[in-house]
């Protein structure tokens, strides 16, 4: 029985409200563990939007809450940390994407979903480090700008034989901060352990990992390898999660440096204070919604089909 009157009354409301919590892996332990559905950013829009909650509560940044308002108009959703952003996604705009494609007309815009709505209206197609490689291939033969993760390109390049994409020059600062030398160090002193990573790191580090994906593939690399002891290469919050599922299993960081501070802005306080109130809600223009919803269902119907 949960003991913690904060969390009780957070229980209460939800269910008064008719709210669904989302939490992303890199979310603090205490968040995970109250939300209803934990995962990545797009997965946990596309499960909300199927629940038949009125209100969604996304314990995570700003592109993700309204990358669930992309795909659930209908639903009232709220950012509990007001000030969760995402400084790759700050690394483009919609303004400059206009103006790559008036200088650029023939080429095709793959966005990542770790953007702003506004940039992914302006886009052709989206893609998560899940889905980059099937969405980049339905393109084949096509002059492609990757933005806004020039890491996450450069690893599907690296995969692509013959045209490479072009990329935008943005990243993740979390992942940017891992330095070649801690990779390998941390292979000479764990001999025979693999080293997952994910693809936001930079392609020098890239080159050292046993295993590259995204935080699900993560996820399911550590539950089916029989392996007793992995080393993790992406953002912290995601321990929390492969300890619980994989309890005989040992998880070392690779970097004390894999820490994204906005991801850990948001707190219980915080969740309690957005289903009182109902603050904080994230609006999407809808002419901007309409568009950007056509670049995520490019996507899902590759993906998909």
């Amino acid at each position: 029985m949960e003991t913690n009157p904060m969390i009780q009354e957070i229980k209460r409301l939800k269910k008064e409200k008719n709210a669904v919590i989302l939490a992303h892996n890199y979310q603090i332990p205490e968040i995970q563990d109250i939300a209803d559905i934990v995962g990545d950013s797009l997965k946990l829009s596309e499960e909300a939007a199927k629940t038949e909650a009125d209100i969604i509560v996304f314990c995570g940044v700003h592109f993700m809450a309204e990358s669930a308002k992309i795909l659930s108009p209908e639903k009232k959703v709220l950012l509990p940390a007001r000030d969760a952003g995402c400084p790759m996604a700050d690394m483009v705009t919609a303004e400059q994407l206009r103006s790559y494609k008036q200088a650029n007309p023939d080429t095709k815009v793959v966005c990542y979903v770790n953007s702003s709505a506004e940039v992914k209206a302006e886009c052709d197609i989206c893609c998560t480090s899940s889905n980059a490689m099937a969405v980049v291939n339905s393109l084949k033969g096509e002059e492609i700008i990757f933005a806004p993760d020039k890491n996450l390109g450069s690893y599907i390049n690296s995969k692509l034989e013959g045209k490479k994409m072009k990329l935008w020059h943005g990243y993740c600062i979390t992942h940017e901060r891992v330095q070649e030398a801690e990779i390998i160090k941390v292979k000479e002193k764990n001999p025979g352990v693999k080293v997952l990573v994910h693809p936001e790191c930079n392609p020098v580090v890239v080159k050292h990992a046993d295993f590259v994906g995204s935080t699900s593939q993560i996820l399911e690399y550590a539950r089916t390898h029989d392996d007793k002891a992995f080393i993790i290469g992406t953002e912290m919050g995601i321990l929390h999660t492969l300890r619980k599922q994989n309890m005989t299993k040992k998880f070392t960081l690779l970097s004390p440096a894999l820490i994204c501070y906005n991801m850990k802005k948001t707190s219980l306080e915080d969740v309690l204070h957005v289903l009182k109130t109902e603050e904080n809600e994230i609006h999407v223009n809808e002419t901007v919604r309409e568009k950007a919803y056509t670049s995520l269902k490019r996507m899902l119907d590759v993906t998909k089909g």
